[in-house]
């Protein structure tokens, strides 16, 4: 009975690449890899905190149906990563590249903290 259950947790194993990508097939594992690392990279414009990979909204389904085709044509990263920030802006890169309009989300945590240490310290000082 042990071996019958090993074969078979063996052959899910073997053959568990068949089942992933049964809804976006592409024709190479390089395009496969590109495809699962945009999605991982791009974020959903409803949930705001989870990526294209992880979301059911259907913008999601749509903005992966996108992906899908930009790579399947054979556009590199950086190209489609421009085409979608052309379309949807830097929100929807979950790091977005530091430019003047996305310094507050760059330095806004940092310089937020300094404000409320230097105000921890004068409030300590008055009182001590």
């Amino acid at each position: 009975m042990n071996v019958r259950v090993l074969m078979f947790v063996a052959f899910i194993l073997v053959n568990v690449k068949g089942f992933t990508n049964t809804l976006y097939p592409l024709e190479t594992a390089k395009q496969d890899a590109q495809f699962s690392h945009l999605l991982r990279e791009l974020r959903c414009l409803v949930c705001q905190n989870q990526d294209l990979a992880d979301s059911n909204a259907g913008l999601a389904k749509d903005l992966r149906d996108e992906v899908y085709a930009l790579v399947k044509e054979g556009r590199s990263d950086n190209e489609i990563t421009e085409y979608l920030t052309a379309r949807y802006g830097d929100f929807i890169l979950f790091k977005p590249p530091v430019k003047s309009i996305t310094a507050v989300l760059w330095f806004g945590p940092a310089l937020l903290l300094a404000l409320g240490l230097i105000i921890f310290g004068f409030t300590c000082i008055k009182r001590g």
